[in-house]
């Protein structure tokens, strides 16, 4: 099987690492951080100036006509670089649901706004009582004339407190943990009733609270069927878990290049520490795990566009699994051979384990995974 990167490919990796080679360093994640939506403004006009939001989607839609590659592509240079801006949740979660469950008439509206960095998006799915489960949707739409009202609470919602729209889903029909029932809803976060509750997670990243009290949305607001919007739900989580890999194998590679670079140069007992034959195997360790996470990256970005959803989460699930045990290899050995320096907050390597920790939880952990391709049979299909 061919993995080189086309013509076209290999100018997205290029110019997307050489944005954030010029512009993302260390230092400035730092200052972004501070900034009171907790990213830099600036660098998201920069990544719509450069046409990453329009990297999935269509041409016809103002898009570059994309897909997961690409997207793995840009995910894995925000992973090196640390990057804090809510790509994710836009163009990925938001995103994915108006590409595969809105009319043409609805991305024809919508998208616009998100392709040129004008109009940010949030997807607010995730409940208090659910963990990973995604059909467990307790939020309730009731229809009011034409229109619906939304009530009830969202539970982390990443990047919900700076987003311009949330994608809502909410239950319209039948039990709580129902797989039919649930519809998906665009609503405006400055919306009567709609209140948020931003903070910042462990990694350096934002989320929200949101609740929903009587909100109020038309008819035009519902994305896709009002009652059957679970299996593009699913789809899309499977694309942002193959999204969240490449992220992931992005921060692996950067911790074990900082950590090489450090045996290189610090000196113990006259020597460099890199010299110590029991450090080597240590680093050589942390090596195979970032291969091995950076193959089924590989694998769950080819296999995220499957039509086939059994298919398709076998191999993302798998994917997940060897992420969480590579990242916790990778981190620990980076932070252990750096020594002091490596547990501090003035240094970068600890927050890249935080990140890579952190996106071993989103949508699921190692754990979760592991149990989800046991029930499967098998990580391959026979």
């Amino acid at each position: 099987m061919d993995f080189d990167l086309s013509e076209e490919q290999s100018l997205l990796k290029d110019s997307v690492e050489r944005l954030l080679a010029d512009r993302y360093d260390f230092e400035a994640r730092k200052r972004h951080g501070k900034h009171p939506e907790g990213f830099s403004p600036e660098m998201w006009r920069a990544y719509a100036e450069q046409g990453l939001l329009a990297v999935p989607f269509s041409e016809e839609e103002g898009g570059i006509g994309g897909g997961t590659i690409e997207t793995m592509i840009v995910m894995e240079a925000f992973g090196g670089a640390l990057v804090l801006e809510p790509y994710l949740s836009t163009v990925v979660l938001a995103g994915g649901l108006l590409r595969h469950a809105a009319s043409a008439e609805q991305r024809a509206e919508w998208l616009p706004g998100l392709i040129g960095g004008e109009t940010r998006y949030a997807l607010a799915h995730g409940e208090r009582q659910a963990r990973y489960d995604l059909h467990d949707v307790g939020v309730q739409a009731r229809r009011d004339g034409e229109g619906w009202v939304l009530e009830g609470e969202k539970a982390l919602v990443l990047h919900g407190d700076s987003a311009d729209r949330l994608i809502v889903s909410a239950r319209t029909a039948g039990g709580r943990r129902d797989r039919d029932g649930i519809g998906l809803f665009l609503v405006e976060a400055g919306a009567e009733g709609v209140s948020r509750r931003g903070y910042p997670t462990q990694d350096g990243q934002r989320a929200a609270e949101v609740s929903l009290s009587s909100v109020r949305v038309g008819p035009e607001a519902v994305i896709g069927s009002p009652e059957g919007a679970l299996p593009a739900i699913e789809r899309v989580a499977d694309e942002a878990i193959a999204a969240l890999c490449a992220e992931a194998v992005g921060a692996m590679d950067r911790m074990h290049r900082l950590t090489v670079e450090y045996l290189k140069t610090r000196k113990q007992f006259g020597v460099t520490i890199g010299s110590f034959q029991v450090l080597q195997h240590r680093a050589a360790d942390m090596f195979i795990a970032l291969e091995q996470a950076r193959s089924m990256s590989f694998l769950a970005t080819m296999m995220a566009e499957a039509d086939d959803p059994a298919e398709r989460s076998r191999a993302v699930s798998g994917a997940k699994v060897q992420i969480g045990r590579s990242g916790r290899t990778v981190g620990q050995g980076a932070v252990q051979l750096h020594g002091g320096v490596g547990m501090t907050m003035e240094y970068s390597v600890g927050h890249y384990f935080k990140r890579v920790t952190m996106i071993d939880q989103l949508f699921g952990d190692a754990d979760h995974h592991l149990a989800r391709v046991a029930r499967m049979g098998s990580l391959l299909a026979a």
